[in-house]
């Protein structure tokens, strides 16, 4: 639900200059030009914030507070109050009045938004949506070590990607960048004098603007002590040292809910492909099985009811893509698709030491199966047997199944 936020400012500029501030957050402005205004939308409207301004005509904003303080309906409203002095004799007597917090004219928008995000949860107006970005588009990763080599090394490893590294060795200078220009995702070496790794990550989260971006904290394999601490803190995830940049690529892609759907599945002619290539670690399946459900759900909404699975250029693979074959299997004939399986030699030998498919015969080329599902004469050396909806599992993968 959207943040209400009423602006009482006879300055039309202020009120602008507010509305502007949160326009990328999920927010809903409300605007009055003097205090007996601004109590009249706060009663209809019961906003969760009012920036009230202390200098205006008909009712200024001592005034205007006063009367929002004494009505039971309108009380519990937090306000941020607008002033143009800054001497301390002022500032004691607007936080005497009750108000949640200050600002001093002029101030900026960053200045602003901070304030009241300390007040109402600010959200952005992308969070909450289906994740858009690919492994395509660019995204920017900032890393915070006094140790320029990791930031080098986790650019390099990542540099298959087009994925922007910026390393920053101080935690000012992480701060200072993540406030500028806010990042996709931030790692922040938890070894940096002083515990400012820690100090940097609340004040990171105490921003507005940097609140729900990722952060994770480094350091290295054998500190479990400092790994739960930042566990405890509420980091987002630990990278530990050396860096597996593999996982580290892994950890980034959800964190930051990109989608690579598009590295394993595709769809042609009607049918909906699965490929996998190389060793298939339990990183891969992990990947695969976040998309896997979605995709056979829309296959049938979309009235499609053909899927092949590519193993023929696996080289390596172990036990979770067996438990996701057979979940693949079992939900595809639960709601009558057709599956195939494509393999070569060593996908047929490892599947053979399985149990629960160690029965299953597979196509030999991807073109037999298009043959068998599209309904066309296939290659005479395909002996294999399709796997219709029919065909019952009875608690495993059914016996000479071509594609479990």
């Amino acid at each position: 639900m959207a943040v209400k936020i009423l602006t009482v400012d006879d300055s039309k500029t202020i009120r602008l200059i507010v509305a502007r501030a949160f326009k990328s957050f999920d927010c809903e402005i409300f605007e009055a030009s003097n205090g007996v205004e601004g109590i009249a939308v706060a009663a209809r409207e019961k906003p969760d914030l009012i920036i009230l301004d202390i200098t205006m005509p008909i009712m200024d904003g001592t005034e205007t507070l006063r009367k929002l303080k004494s009505d039971a309906a309108l009380k519990p409203i937090p306000v941020i109050m607008l002033t143009a002095e800054s001497g301390r004799e002022n500032v004691l007597k607007i936080a005497k009045m009750g108000i949640r917090d200050y600002i001093v004219k002029p101030f900026k928008e960053d200045q602003l938004i901070d304030k009241a995000g300390r007040v109402v949860n600010l959200q952005s107006k992308s969070q909450g949506k289906a994740a858009v970005k690919t492994l395509a588009d660019a995204v920017s990763i900032l890393v915070v070590d006094d140790k320029p080599a990791i930031s080098q090394q986790i650019a390099e490893g990542l540099s298959n990607t087009p994925w922007k590294i910026n390393g920053k060795t101080s935690a000012a200078e992480g701060m200072h960048e993540a406030s500028s220009s806010v990042p996709d995702a931030i790692l922040i070496s938890l070894s940096l004098d002083g515990g400012a790794g820690f100090n940097l990550f609340q004040q990171l989260r105490g921003f507005a603007k940097t609140r729900a971006v990722p952060i994770f904290g480094m350091c290295i394999k054998t500190d479990t002590e400092t790994q739960s601490r930042a566990e405890q803190t509420g980091f987002s995830g630990v990278i530990t040292k050396p860096i597996d940049i593999e996982a580290l690529k892994m950890k980034l892609i959800r964190a930051m809910s990109i989608d690579t759907s598009l590295l394993y599945f595709s769809m042609d002619e009607n049918i909906q492909y699965l490929t996998l290539t190389g060793k298939v670690t339990s990183q891969v399946t992990g990947e695969v099985e976040r998309y896997l459900a979605a995709k056979i759900n829309d296959m049938a909404n979309a009235g499609m009811n053909k899927f092949i699975v590519d193993l023929s250029k696996v080289t390596d693979f172990d036990v979770p893509l067996i438990r996701t074959i057979i979940t693949l299997v079992q939900s595809c004939q639960e709601l009558s698709i057709r599956v195939r399986m494509v393999g070569n030699q060593t996908v047929n030998v490892k599947l053979k030491a399985f149990q629960e498919i160690s029965d299953m015969t597979l196509d030999a080329s991807l073109e037999e199966a298009q043959a068998v599902l599209l309904g066309q004469p296939k290659p005479a050396s395909n002996q294999a047997s399709e796997v219709t909806a029919s065909e019952s599992m009875e608690g495993k993968a059914p016996a000479n199944a071509s594609a479990t």
